[in-house]
């Protein structure tokens, strides 16, 4: 439905939280379409706009020049409408930890699509609950991007942990003339690599995770490619990890884990194993997380798109449902019996 010349979107709609909001926001700045967002976060205990949310909102307004209205701490309802006044270059700093990574899924497919690109400096959490580690966005995302037709590089500046963030990354985004359809239904996956990162602890912190790590996946009887042990800057301490299954036209499989105080290094690296290989074992190429972030630019790819994903998360589904409605754009959903599901994104 529409509200004057707003299209009007339904924030309740499915598991109701703030990926509706992002998607829908991306979706009008590249679609040029005006929109109203209502009933946002309706099914959270906190309803209403957080930090976060208004950051996504903020900075895709200042990429495209768009004008918003009511974009505060706590509504329940925002409108955009886009400009048309694309941004080459911008500094953003989400003043909390909040997720880097999340805006990353929000600003890249709109800065790919605005026909200049962007470079862009994010400040804010790097690797914090509830949203993929920066890692795993580099080494899974990215080159699943890639494999679209979106040109992007990210390069950390700075780790960012809850609760002080501070972390700095920077985003190059290249314009694409347009965004190409994938076939990913079967692919034989990869000798996993593993990235383990601490800062302001202990380098031993982030062998411990690594070690952890390889030793459930020798248990499992699975070979490793590569490993990476860093230490990095930060404001604050924090830890992460990373194992990813990933080639260039797939697969695109990864999980991550991050340290937190009282949590062993440990289980931080026994964690990430077990995570990975409920991805790693499900014979799908595509895992839950990728299958959330690849509905957006699958929408706007040229021609159908099909994949295989390991799981069917309410994200998913909730990214799917709005894309339909924004694009006009059908999909398809075949659930399987070992779980997995194909994704069929285009047919009109």
């Amino acid at each position: 439905m529409s509200d004057g010349s707003f299209f009007e979107v339904d924030g309740s709609f499915g598991e109701g939280g703030g990926q509706i909001l992002r998607t829908t926001i991306t979706l009008s700045s590249i679609l040029n379409k005006p929109v109203k967002v209502k009933n946002i976060r309706a099914k959270r205990n906190n309803p209403g706009l957080r930090p976060q949310h208004v950051a996504a909102v903020r900075v895709l307004a200042d990429m495209c020049g768009a004008e918003v209205e009511n974009l505060n701490i706590g509504e329940s309802w925002v409108t955009f409408k886009p400009g048309e006044k694309p941004e080459p270059s911008l500094k953003f700093d989400i003043g909390t930890a909040g997720s880097t990574t999340l805006l990353m899924m929000a600003t890249i497919p709109a800065a790919s699509l605005n026909g200049v690109g962007c470079d862009l400096e994010l400040i804010g959490g790097t690797d914090v609950k509830w949203s993929p580690t920066l890692d795993y966005f580099r080494y899974v995302a990215l080159p699943a991007y890639r494999l679209v037709g979106i040109d992007c590089t990210v390069d950390v500046v700075r780790r960012g942990y809850y609760p002080q963030g501070g972390g700095i990354v920077k985003v190059q985004t290249k314009p694409s003339k347009k965004l190409t359809s994938i076939n990913t239904v079967s692919k034989e996956p990869l000798p996993p690599s593993a990235i383990s990162i601490c800062s302001n602890l202990p380098r031993s912190v982030a062998e411990r995770q690594m070690s952890s790590a390889l030793n459930y996946l020798f248990e499992q009887d699975i070979s490793w490619s590569d490993m990476k042990i860093n230490v990095e800057d930060a404001v604050s301490p924090g830890s992460s990890i990373v194992l990813y299954s990933v080639g260039d036209e797939g697969p695109f499989l990864g999980a991550d884990s991050i340290g937190e105080r009282g949590k062993p290094a440990e289980k931080v690296g026994k964690q990430v194993s077990q995570n990975f290989m409920k991805e790693y074992s499900s014979g799908a190429p595509i895992d839950m997380h990728m299958g959330d972030i690849l509905v957006t630019p699958l929408f706007l790819a040229e021609g159908e798109s099909k994949f295989r994903v390991s799981t069917v998360t309410q994200h998913m589904m909730t990214d799917l449902h709005v894309a339909s409605i924004l694009t006009g754009r059908g999909y398809k959903l075949e659930e399987h019996k070992d779980g997995t599901a194909t994704v069929t994104i285009g047919s009109e």
